[in-house]
């Protein structure tokens, strides 16, 4: 329990000290362009709402406004810099997106209502379960909850939502988390926790995600 307090704590800091950093310069976003934007740019891979019909696309539509405006600005690589979260085809999709048409989009999308996927491996329902609720104190795993919610909605400005999304997804990503291919997570929290789940672990939590509403 301390261990899981320890670690919300840390990761709430993060978010927290990003979102502020953020506000600063915020301005009101431009809807009317971002929606002009999703329907031109976004819709190939996430659908114009944010709800992508291929499960290895996340859905966005629902998302919290800051998670979304961290992912898309820690995509973009700065002049001669490396991007912080390594993906070509975003980095290629924010490479001409200013400061503003990122958090059009990321106010846009988090406005949009979600269709969310569903569980589909009943075998693993009670593996997933547990580890949302508990954890796995024995491997040092916090429960998911914790930190996203026991309905997987997340916190605005702290953690993101997790409900209804792509199973395929998210046990891509925290397999990404677990082989730090993906490192964009302040104090290495996610890849700390996914480093120590096992495949089957991670793809009863994936599959548990999916079905919360």
């Amino acid at each position: 329990m301390i261990r899981a307090t320890t670690l919300a704590v840390l990761l709430a800091a993060s978010y927290t000290s990003f979102a502020a950093e953020e506000a600063k310069a915020e301005t009101k976003p431009d809807l009317a362009k971002a929606k002009a934007i999703a329907e031109s740019v976004c819709i190939a891979c996430h659908g114009a709402d944010g709800n992508s019909a291929l499960p290895t696309n996340p859905i966005l539509a629902g998302q919290g406004a800051e998670y979304l405006l961290k992912q898309l600005t820690e995509f973009k690589a700065p002049e001669g810099k490396l991007a912080i979260r390594n993906n070509p085809v975003m980095a290629g999709m924010t490479s001409t997106l200013s400061r503003e048409d990122m958090q059009g989009l990321a106010q846009y999308f988090s406005q949009q209502k979600q269709k969310p996927s569903s569980a589909t491996n009943r075998k693993l329902v009670i593996t997933g379960q547990n580890l949302w609720r508990k954890g796995d104190f024995e491997r040092g795993i916090p429960a998911c909850a914790g930190c996203h919610g026991p309905s997987g909605a997340g916190v605005p400005n702290q953690y993101p939502r997790l409900s209804g999304q792509y199973a395929e997804y998210t046990e891509l990503q925290l397999k990404n988390f677990r082989s730090e291919e993906r490192s964009n997570d302040s104090e290495k929290i996610m890849r700390t926790i996914a480093d120590k789940l096992s495949d089957k672990q991670i793809k009863a939590l994936a599959d548990y995600i999916a079905g919360l509403r």
